[in-house]
């Protein structure tokens, strides 16, 4: 790499000791291309087998519902959909697909859907029950926003951890992206996840309207700032049934520098090769998991429902059988030199913290 820029080697092998930078360096980073981008994708992934080793971790993605009550410009569930068909699993829907998880080998499942009131927050804490008590598994919840007493209820019966991506931490995007929404009451749940013992997720999508590479900048910061234990970074694929059906999606190169970063910023993060960007490239999820990324997220839920949880178009893997796309997946990870982790997966900062005396 006799091309990369001196500035730019600085800049990332400060980050990879865990100095600071400005947020305009930041966006110098995000901007990156050739060398330099190759550079700093080899540096996270460097750091990433320092800190988080050789096993990529497995969470099985179940979505239960995708009704959703919110109105974002940018998701195809939003309740302005009226073409899109609904549907919403039972309690015992959810616990047999969880059981095919566990026979698969999966040791985490990823209980996601729109924001959807109907299913209240006894139901899933049940469902959360029954996941815990006799399936052992981890369980991590990502239903958006709801009260304080319901996150409570849901760690009390055994939830491990909360995905509730920020999308954007500029309030001028996130203000128009979301018109019913407001940023404050966003980062407050987050606040009260961390608060009650969660696992706290989040993330944020690259390629927005409006979005250029000083505002993306802010989202890493925003990020370090949460020192979140998972971040999903994903590339805006937009949806024909929205309004932001015409407008251009997120960059793959961009997307990759961006998890790249995330990795330098938050070494000891999970930071999943995502779904989407594997649906914009045909090497996406290999890509990320070259460039600083350890999890991957199969999706579990069956397949009269896979199409219709549509939050982006043309998504992979949808007509892929549980135990195809297990092996597939294996494939993939094996290919790159990499394992499939063999326990839970739970942030390196709790094994820590509960190893010391």
């Amino acid at each position: 790499m006799k091309n990369v820029s001196i500035s730019l080697k600085k800049m990332v092998l400060r980050l990879r000791i865990g100095k600071s930078l400005s947020r305009e360096d930041l966006a110098a980073l995000l901007e990156s291309g050739g060398e330099n981008a190759d550079f700093l994708r080899c540096q996270a992934d460097a750091l990433r087998q320092e800190v988080m080793g050789n096993r990529v971790h497995l969470r099985g993605l179940i979505e239960f519902s995708n009704h959703c009550e919110r109105n974002c410009l940018y998701c195809g569930l939003r309740r302005g959909n009226t073409s899109l068909e609904r549907y919403r699993l039972s309690g015992e829907e959810v616990f047999q697909v969880a059981r095919t998880a566990v026979t698969l080998g999966y040791q985490t499942v990823v209980l996601q859907s729109g924001e959807d009131s109907q299913v209240s927050a006894d139901d899933l804490a049940r469902i959360v029950r029954r996941l815990k008590r006799e399936l052992d598994l981890a369980v991590t919840l990502c239903v958006g926003e709801r009260d304080y007493e319901e996150y409570a209820l849901w760690r009390r019966e055994g939830a491990d951890r909360y995905l509730l991506k920020h999308e954007t931490a500029d309030p001028a995007i996130y203000r128009r992206l979301h018109p019913d929404m407001i940023w404050n009451r966003r980062t407050q749940r987050l606040a009260w996840l961390r608060k009650l013992g969660y696992q706290v997720g989040s993330g944020c999508m690259v390629g927005l309207p409006g979005q250029d590479a000083w505002s993306l900048a802010g989202d890493l910061i925003f990020l370090r700032t949460l020192d979140v234990e998972m971040a999903g970074i994903g590339p805006f694929v937009p949806h024909p049934a929205t309004p932001l059906g015409n407008t251009p999606g997120g960059d793959v190169e961009m997307t990759l520098n961006a998890v790249a970063l995330s990795r330098l910023l938050l070494p000891q993060v999970h930071l999943p090769a995502t779904t989407a960007l594997g649906s914009i490239h045909p090497r996406g999820r290999q890509m990320a998991l070259q460039a600083g990324a350890n999890v991957v997220m199969p999706n579990l839920t069956p397949k009269p429902y896979r199409r219709l949880y549509e939050i982006y178009p043309d998504k992979i893997c949808l007509d892929d059988d549980p135990s195809h796309c297990r092996q597939c997946i294996q494939g993939i990870i094996t290919s790159l030199g990499r394992r499939v982790a063999d326990d839970p997966g739970h942030s390196p900062k709790l094994v820590f913290h509960k190893a010391m005396p």
